[in-house]
């Protein structure tokens, strides 16, 4: 095999708690993550030479040492002594900096790529291993669909898979960062936190009326007052028939899940004239 392409999907947080703050200044965590139907594209193939090369759609974004892809294929040629060049192309869909991922799911596809390239055959644990060196996020892009993710990200339990729906996904004109997010996180003024272990029976009952009602994300209280956009785009969906919405991740995208097809693209179509808004998109959980 000397080329490969690989998809790599985005996801959604169900449900984001923070448990506490570590004393090495990571956050301890409890999310119900989904993987959702929007994906960026990793074309891999092998070169000539020991280079690494790579280019992308999305001129702002870094090629180099910066990137988690780059920095996955230089530590797996390093780790299991591979000689051949390996050159990238992603093509990028999912919306950049925005709490759906994207930059870890490009780094766990690339991990996944390398393994099958090369032919190294590496199991779950073994690539899990490799990605959470590289990113918190890393090994549940890696594991994908609807998990439990605990610890900093990477304690991860396999759920039952959401019920069949429709998910819109809006990503406003701003940027969040998450370390901005999660340093100023006030933990002892949080009123109340999401009701986890409630969302995982709910899945197990494939009850899509009572995951709607749980959807919480203790980040909003840091996002929102800086961003009321993020509120805005929530109230927007609500009212044009999502049966719940919720800031994913450390945001800004926020994402409306809806039971019918044509709610779901009425609602879309309404984004269209909000200046706000810069992509836009249904999906379906994967």
């Amino acid at each position: 095999m000397d080329r490969i392409v690989l998809k790599s999907f985005g996801k959604i947080n169900l449900g984001l708690d923070v448990v506490r703050r570590r004393t090495d200044g990571y956050h301890e965590v409890r999310m119900i993550m989904q993987t959702v139907g929007l994906c960026d594209t990793l074309t891999m193939r092998k070169t000539k030479g020991e280079k690494i090369s790579m280019k992308c759609d999305l001129s702002f974004l870094p090629t180099d040492r910066k990137n988690l892809v780059y920095q996955a294929i230089e530590l797996m040629k390093e780790r299991y002594h591979i000689s051949s060049g390996v050159a990238v192309d992603l093509k990028k869909r999912i919306p950049v900096a925005a709490g759906m991922a994207g930059g870890s799911s490009n780094c766990a596809a690339a991990i996944k790529g390398m393994s099958q390239l090369f032919g190294l055959d590496l199991s779950i644990e073994e690539m899990c291993e490799i990605g959470v060196s590289l990113g918190a996020d890393v090994p549940y892009c890696i594991w994908g669909k609807t998990a439990l993710a605990e610890g900093i990200g990477e304690k991860l339990t396999r759920l039952s898979p959401m019920p069949d729906c429709w998910i819109l996904i809006a990503k406003p004109g701003i940027s969040v960062s998450t370390a901005f997010a999660y340093k100023n996180l006030k933990l002892d003024q949080l009123e109340k936190h999401p009701d986890i272990d409630g969302m995982i029976r709910d899945l197990e009952n494939q009850d899509l009326d009572g995951i709607c009602s749980k959807l919480e994300n203790v980040l909003e209280t840091v996002t929102i007052p800086k961003h009321p956009v993020i509120r805005d785009l929530k109230e927007h969906l609500l009212e044009h028939g999502a049966e719940g919405a919720l800031m994913s991740g450390s945001g800004p995208t926020v994402f409306g899940i809806y039971k019918e097809k044509h709610t779901a693209r009425r609602a879309l179509e309404s984004l269209r004239g909000i200046q706000d808004v810069k992509q836009a998109y249904v999906v379906r959980p994967v």
